[in-house]
């Protein structure tokens, strides 16, 4: 909901809403905070006390902004507010994961997914509203495209979740393609790891993306944080089946593009791998996997299937998926099992937010 306005709902009221609404500071790059105090005719060092306020001293008013005098803080009140939204929802799983519902100033509903494990504790955080990518296996893929979020409703899902204080990774593997949403994607990056901002090491943070190959270039040579790449199936026409956006962005020009980058220090890049049964399982996939990528530094998250309504899809058995681990391991390539979170609450992305959309026709 609106922290301000109590709106608990999408929609009209959502849309009537936004428009009441002042322009946020929160989302805003310093640059963009320089423009804001200099049309102000406020000092230029107030940039830099508005970027603390909203991203280390977690300022919900303008008017705790007490560095700032009483006259910047009315002028800035009489154009701007913080700009925060608070969870509607949260399910809460038998694990620990939590999954949290966020409306969005576009109308409809995001989500997050908290994962704690041990002393590490991920967010997962979605990027738009939707996607257009189409995948056949992903929920959210089916709602359609509706919106991209903004870079202040991207790190909202970090700013309003009530365990921020104890985050210590950020996976932008939510709802949507963030690669699609590049330049909000790419600022809310630059807030998270600037000394201005949150000042998080880029090594606490991955992008994940199906290889939107302009804009991966752009990530690449713009960001340092890592990078995992969307696969679930080496061979090109059996991907494109599964990934159209295999016929825009072919898997082999993306891995081209990756051999120009340096993967062998603190940046790394993963391939990620839903393992579906007698789709993409096969000892000739494993050869395939081993022919694409050898010789990049890289591992391959092997990922069960969550099953979602309707789907023809399912995971092998766990020997299978032990096997073809051991199998890409043996090879030569790292290979891991990712663990299965929160499937008692409808973890996989999309489900919560599509069964809110629904609620609330």
């Amino acid at each position: 909901m609106y922290c301000d306005k109590g709106v608990v709902q999408g929609g009209s009221d959502t849309r009537r809403n936004k428009a009441m609404q002042k322009e946020w500071l929160y989302g805003k790059t310093l640059s963009e905070l320089a423009i804001v105090a200099e049309e102000l005719s406020l000092p230029r060092f107030a940039a830099r006390q508005m970027a603390r306020w909203l991203y280390v001293r977690h300022a919900v008013t303008i008017e705790q902004m007490t560095d700032l005098s009483l006259r910047a803080r009315e002028a800035l009140a009489a154009r701007y507010e913080i700009g925060t939204i608070a969870p509607t929802d949260v399910a809460v799983s038998t694990d620990g994961t939590k999954k949290y519902l966020f409306a969005t100033l576009g109308g409809g509903f995001i989500e997050s997914a908290y994962i704690p494990d041990g002393e590490r504790a991920t967010l997962c955080v979605s990027s738009q509203m939707g996607c257009k990518m189409g995948c056949r296996f992903c929920m959210t893929g089916r709602q359609g495209f509706q919106h991209s979020l903004s870079t202040g409703e991207i790190l909202n899902q970090i700013r309003s979740l009530p365990e921020r204080d104890t985050l210590t990774n950020v996976v932008y593997m939510g709802m949507g393609e963030p690669l699609d949403n590049a330049d909000n994607v790419l600022r809310s990056l630059g807030i998270l790891t600037a000394d201005w901002g949150y000042a998080w090491s880029p090594t606490r943070i991955t992008l994940s993306t199906v290889g939107v190959i302009p804009a991966l270039k752009r990530f690449l040579d713009e960001s340092k944080v890592h990078l995992a790449v969307s696969l679930h199936n080496p061979f090109g026409d059996q991907r494109a089946e599964l990934m159209p956006v295999q016929k825009l962005y072919p898997l082999a020009e993306v891995v081209a593009l990756l051999r120009r980058y340096d993967f062998t220090h603190q940046r790394r890049v993963s391939f990620e791998y839903i393992i579906l049964e007698g789709l993409n399982d096969t000892p000739a996939h494993v050869r395939e996997l081993c022919r694409l990528l050898g010789g990049l530094p890289c591992r391959i998250n092997l990922i069960r299937f969550h099953r979602i309504p309707g789907s023809p899809f399912v995971s092998p058995p766990d020997e299978r998926v032990v096997a073809f681990r051991d199998a890409l391991t043996r090879r030569g390539i790292m290979t891991t099992i990712r663990a299965s979170r929160g499937e008692d609450i409808q973890a996989a992305c999309g489900l919560l937010s599509t069964g809110a959309r629904n609620k609330s026709k």
